[in-house]
Parts: C-alpha cells; structure tokens; sequence
C-alpha cells in the first residue's frame, strides 16, 4: 500500500488560506478518485475538496473549524498503485526536547501553585474538554505534552483553540525552561470541569422558533457593522429616464438570445455605464489603506446576487470597461449563474473596486446601500416604472408616460465629498439617458 497525501488546492491567487467546514468522509472510508472528501470555505464561497486517487482515507490531519493554508497536507489516502508518495511531517520539533514532563517540588520552584499529580499528566487527549485537532494531539504525543499541559496552552485559533503554531511554541519554550508546573485549577478545567457553553436563547412564549445563524449569515453580519463603523456613509439620488433602454431591449432581446444563447437583461447596460462612469471619475476606484488612498488600476465590478438561501455575495466583473455588451452580458449571466448553483470559486469574489447591487429586482424604488469594504461607493438600482413626466420639445412641454428609475448611490465621506459623489451618479444617468435606441446588437 502505498500513502497519498491530499493537500488544500490552490483556491485562486488571492486566497491563501480556507476553513474545514465539514468531513465528508472518515477514517477507514473508500475513496474514489474524484470525489469530495471534505468541504471548505474562504471568507466567501463554500467548495469541496475532491480526492486525486482511489483509496482509503487512513488519517484526517485537521478538525472541522481549523483553519489550513493553501499547500499543507490534510488528510493521508492509503493507495494501491504501488506508488510511494513521502510523507512529510508538519511538525518541526527542535532537539533535546525532554521526554516527560518533570515533576517538582513547589518548595524549591519557590512557587504557591499546586503541583499536578502524575495523573494529571495522562496521554490520553480525549480526556481533554478543548478542542483538539489531530495535528495538534499528533505533535503533543511525539512531544510529551500531557493533557494538563495543554490545557495551560493559551490557544490563538477560532473560540481559544490551540493550534499548530501554539504547541510548536510551547514546545520550543518548553525546552529553555527546568520545569513545567501545572496549576491545579488547571488540570481540574481541562479534565473535570466541562468548559461552558454559550446557552441558547429561551422563548418566552414558547411559540417563537430560535435559529441560528449559520456560517455566511454571521460573516455578512460581521461585514456591514464593521463596514458602518469605519465608513463615514452619504447618499445621492437621482432619477433617470430609461425608456430608450427598455425599447431596445424589448426589440432585441429574443434576437440576442438566439444569437448569443445568452438572455438579455437590464444588468449588463447598467454595468456598462457604471464602467464608463468610473473611467471618467478614477476618484469612485479607490480603496483607503490607514491615512493612505489606494487607487486602482483596474475597474473590476462586483455584483451583489442574493443566493436561493436569502444570503448575498458579491462575484465580480473583472476588468469591466475592457468589455462590450456581450461580453458584459455573458459575464453578468455566468456569474449570477454559478452564484445561485453555489459553485464561484474564491476568486471569483475577490478584486472588486465598485459594487452595484439591484434592489429593483426586489420591488424597491430605491435604497441605501452599505459599502462593500474596502471600497469607497457602491450603486443602488431602483425598479423601473412607468412615470407621468414633462417632455421638453420645439413645440413646447407635454405630459407623456416615460420609463423611469432611481439610482442611488452610496460613497464614503472620508475621502469622497458630494462633489464627487454626486457627479458620478449623474454621469452614470446621463451615459443611460443618452442611450442610442437603433444600436446594433
């Protein structure tokens, strides 16, 4: 039998790093070759990590909720091709570590603190009430580190958990140091008293149903408050005579279809606009960094696409401006596609420079957006309607019914006046208004 080891793919240039979210298989588990053996998340896209081989899964390296960087080994898949893949250990332990942990007397330590009996110092990790990965229990056996041990080991990793990095340190300190003395109050929370848990709230009228936000839920909730606390966020509106785009699009849109096996929507003539807006105003595609303004390079567009489950996320357009019509078109519905079907990739949602958001899909007139950090403004589609409006001829003012809408754009006061602001918006309506009723597809 020969041992495949299954490391965390490269996720995209700009992702480093993913969290375990779930296992889907176990130890002593056939394997094929292409299949998921666990699920990961970035800090926005959820994906599955597929075996490169046939197998049976003989070890699982990290835990659910550990975090791993993009190249370390997690998990070995005992093969049969006769093929030898080395194994390379994750943990670098320094030498002339000591086999066990000495027991001193407090007396000549010159400490008050009790000293953990030899009981306190077992091996046998599941005897702990922390969270330990695999890794981390595979490192503290090679080492020595008693269950008393770690639970003096002040975790850095999500809720206090002890990671690769905290044993590693522990360890190489360990070695510098005459003697390790457990505290009794420690041993007793590792090993007796069971660590609290946050309680569950209670209903009082016992009708109401309690849910728990789940894993995105709490990163978009985390992602506006900060957003809010760090972005000074103003607001300008302006409305804006669309009937030329919906005439077109009504006249080509079945056209397009059939030629571009792509449907029509208003999305990519909106996107269009926004990245000739920012062309002529590169003060909106900026980012702020401290006291320093960040200007981009490329007018990447992030679209916000609610998701079948409520939730939103934000893939983006990259190097919008450089497209025509239908390659935004096909951009937009690839995107909003693989969105919905919950297979973006991590760097599908990274880069962004501007966002629009189309609360008009929705019903809503307009909105105020909140900045999608660390960019400075983000644009608010309204839903179109038919409007009483005056129309300016050489004839003279007459009421007609026009096709109308709200934009309504948010940006950030610290480094973005009204000026600013609202000419870019207005610019964006006057590129939508002047829109050619007879262009070609």
């Amino acid at each position: 039998m020969a041992r495949f080891e299954l490391k965390l793919p490269k996720m995209g240039e700009s992702v480093a790093e993913a969290t375990i979210t779930n296992w889907l298989k176990e130890v002593g588990d056939n394997i094929e070759a292409d299949e998921a053996v666990l699920e990961i998340a970035t800090d926005k896209v959820d994906s599955e990590v597929p075996s490169e081989v046939s197998g049976i899964l003989v070890e699982q390296l990290f835990g659910k909720d550990d975090l791993v960087q993009v190249g370390q080994t997690i998990a070995i898949i005992e093969t049969e091709d006769g093929v030898l893949v080395p194994i390379v250990k994750e943990t670098v332990a320094p030498e002339g570590i000591a086999e066990v942990t000495k027991m001193v007397n407090p007396e000549a330590s010159g400490s008050n603190e009790s000293v953990a009996t030899p009981a306190d110092l077992s091996s046998d990790y599941s005897e702990s009430e922390k969270f330990l990965s695999p890794l981390v229990k595979n490192i503290a056996k090679e080492e020595g580190v008693s269950v008393a041990e770690l639970a003096a080991i002040s975790g850095t990793g999500k809720e206090g958990r002890v990671t690769k990095n905290d044993i590693l340190e522990y360890v190489k300190n360990r070695t510098s140091q005459p003697a390790f003395v457990v505290p009794v109050a420690a041993v007793q929370k590792s090993v007796a008293v069971p660590a609290a848990q946050k309680a569950a709230p209670v209903s009082v009228s016992g009708g109401d149903e309690i849910i728990e936000m789940d894993r995105m839920r709490k990163l978009i909730a985390g992602y506006m408050v900060a957003s809010v606390q760090t972005s000074a966020h103003v607001q300008s509106f302006i409305e804006v005579d669309v009937t030329n785009i919906v005439k077109w699009r009504e006249k080509n849109k079945v056209a397009f279809e059939k030629r571009e096996g792509e449907k029509l929507t208003y999305t990519p003539i909106f996107m269009e606009a926004v990245a000739k807006a920012i062309k002529d105003f590169p003060g909106m595609n900026i980012s702020v960094d401290g006291d320093y303004i960040i200007k981009k390079k490329n007018i990447n567009l992030g679209m916000a696409a609610s998701l079948p489950n409520g939730n939103l996320i934000v893939p983006v357009i990259k190097n919008a401006d450089q497209l025509n019509l239908v390659g935004m078109a096909k951009a937009v519905n690839d995107l909003g596609g693989r969105a919905k079907a919950g297979k973006l990739k991590p760097d599908d949602t990274q880069g962004g420079t501007y966002t629009v958001t189309n609360v008009g899909t929705f019903g809503s007139v307009f909105g105020t957006p909140i900045l999608n950090q660390p960019q400075v403004g983000i644009l608010a589609l309204g839903a179109i309607r038919k409007m009483p409006a005056v129309i300016e001829t050489p004839e003279g003012d007459f009421i007609g019914i026009r096709q109308k809408m709200f934009l309504s754009h948010s940006y950030d006061h610290r480094v973005v006046d009204g000026a600013l602001g609202g000419s870019f918006v207005k610019r964006v309506a006057e590129y939508l208004e002047a829109f050619d009723v007879n262009r070609d597809l």
